[in-house]
């Protein structure tokens, strides 16, 4: 799974969350040789399901429902890997970690951010031996809170973050 948000509702924008996505998606595809990526940036295609198309936009209904859906029973297998690739604003919210969708709202955390404690619940259901996060997204908007995005630990998936709690993810252009 790759999520590359550029554009936001409520936050600055950023400039390459949805160029870094789609190299990771790229790579999975291509290098890794995964089955299947479902892409979700600004710009990206509607996903193919077996309901039919579902909308690709990183807002916090499509990425919920996505989740809910997909990791509702197993579909993967002994053996198999699974990856979700997060590039766009985080933060934490109450001792939490939160990926902030493109509609998210940073007043309104519990509303509008998916919890990554959440998400890695669901990842865990989809029958995987090996669960990865990785996580470009550690910045609080400029908060001087005690805990930083990233603190919150994720038991049993393998959580790689751009930079350590309380510092920032720079987008550089190289």
């Amino acid at each position: 799974i790759c999520i590359g948000i550029n554009s936001y509702g409520n936050l600055p924008s950023l400039r390459y969350a949805v160029r870094d996505a789609e190299a990771m998606r790229d790579f999975l595809l291509r290098e890794a040789d995964f089955e299947q990526v479902f892409y979700f940036a600004d710009d990206a295609p509607p996903i193919e399901t077996p309901n039919g198309p579902m909308d690709s936009a990183p807002t916090f209904g499509n990425l919920m429902r996505f989740f809910r859906v997909r990791f509702e029973r197993e579909f993967l297998r002994v053996g198999d890997n699974l990856w979700l690739f997060f590039a766009g604003h985080g933060m934490q919210h109450e001792g939490y970690d939160y990926l902030i969708p493109k509609d998210g709202d940073p007043g309104d955390v519990d509303r509008t951010a998916l919890s990554v404690n959440y998400i890695t619940a669901r990842l865990q259901r989809s029958g995987a031996d090996n669960t990865v996060l990785l996580l470009d997204a550690c910045r609080n908007q400029g908060r001087r809170a005690a805990a930083a995005f990233g603190e919150d630990e994720q038991k049993g998936v393998v959580t790689i973050y751009s930079c350590r709690p309380q510092q920032f993810s720079y987008e550089i252009e190289a």
